[in-house]
């Protein structure tokens, strides 16, 4: 087993799992190609649908082999083979726990029909009664605190929906894109290690690509395996890894701002519907924005106008703040 410990291999993934002799793999996050025509570096992704389908079948299977009695198993895939795989799946003895829709705002432009703005992430586990479900890492201000301070609501915040739509695609000019295809973001990928691992867990990617899966698992404490067929991939998410010691996850910065505060600061820059150079340019303005944040989480270590300021400044970076809000109020 310990070949395959915080490794990225080079070779087909059914092939290198094989040689594992028993489960050891607590979470397994998997982003297959979508089969829709896309020329990767050494794999074209376009099969017959009987083929694909087939492959599928060998991969899903390697994967569940290697993982352990209380894991989890997420399959990110589009609209055309979803439901597909979600069969397959449930032929393996998987069992499916939430059908998540990962909505982004930058979506693919079409000419004949509606916008694609979303992926699916099938979230399955292999026991639905013995499995790690953090819930108290993930957990996010409900309504009943953010709208009605509603004094029967849980301090601790809700459990996520799942819709999400906090994470935008990696576009061109984010400064965390790595030039990869089909790079997801790691704040994504670090909600799903977080909620369905523990430190010191082992989480298997079968397609590493640019290496986000491995390199969130690297960050939060995790044992990391991937493979792709790609020397150079293989050899780019090496680099990547090596690079990211000491690194916080890409969006969250270096800790303090938790998954909740950071909804509740979108959510308040939302509904003040003030553009955030004119936030920004007026000391009082920020205070007042600030003290309310505050007192919305509240929170004891208050976070200072000068952190709010640099962590609204980041996230619009990010897309991750509403653009259209900003031109609308550009002239006020």
């Amino acid at each position: 087993m310990e070949k395959l410990r915080n490794q990225i291999l080079c070779g087909d993934c059914v092939e290198i799992l094989r040689e594992a002799p028993e489960p050891f793999a607590d979470l397994v996050f998997a982003d297959p190609p979508f089969n829709i025509g896309y020329k990767y570096d050494k794999y074209h992704d376009k099969k017959r649908s009987a083929k694909y389908l087939a492959w599928s079948e060998a991969w899903i299977a390697a994967c569940v082999r290697v993982l352990k009695p209380h894991g989890s198993f997420y399959i990110a895939i589009g609209d055309e083979y979803v439901a597909n795989l979600k069969l397959i799946a449930d032929q393996q003895g998987l069992v499916l726990r939430n059908w998540i829709i990962w909505h982004y705002t930058f979506g693919q432009q079409t000419k004949t029909k509606f916008a694609r703005a979303h992926t699916h992430i099938l979230y399955f586990a292999k026991d639905a009664k013995h499995l790690v479900f953090n819930d108290e890492v993930v957990r996010v201000l409900s309504d009943r605190q953010k709208k009605y301070k509603d004094k029967r609501a849980n301090p601790a915040g809700k459990i996520p929906d799942d819709v999400w739509n906090e994470y935008p695609r990696i576009c061109g000019t984010f400064a965390e894109r790595t030039g990869f295809p089909c790079q997801m973001p790691e704040s994504l990928l670090a909600r799903i290690i977080r909620v369905s691992s523990n430190e010191g867990d082992w989480v298997l990617d079968p397609f590493c690509g640019s290496g986000t899966t491995a390199t969130v698992a690297h960050k939060l404490g995790r044992i990391y395996t991937t493979t792709d067929v790609s020397e150079e991939y293989v050899a780019a998410a090496r680099q990547r890894i090596a690079q990211s010691e000491g690194l916080p996850v890409e969006g969250e910065g270096a800790g303090d701002w938790p998954e909740h505060a950071e909804a509740e600061l979108c959510w308040l820059y939302s509904e003040n519907k003030m553009p955030l150079t004119r936030l920004c340019a007026s000391p009082v303005l920020l205070s007042l924005f600030t003290a309310k944040l505050n007192d919305r989480l509240r929170k004891t270590d208050l976070y200072t106008p000068e952190q709010v300021r640099e962590r609204l400044t980041l996230l619009e970076d990010r897309c991750r703040l509403n653009a259209q809000l900003s031109d609308r109020y550009s002239s006020v």
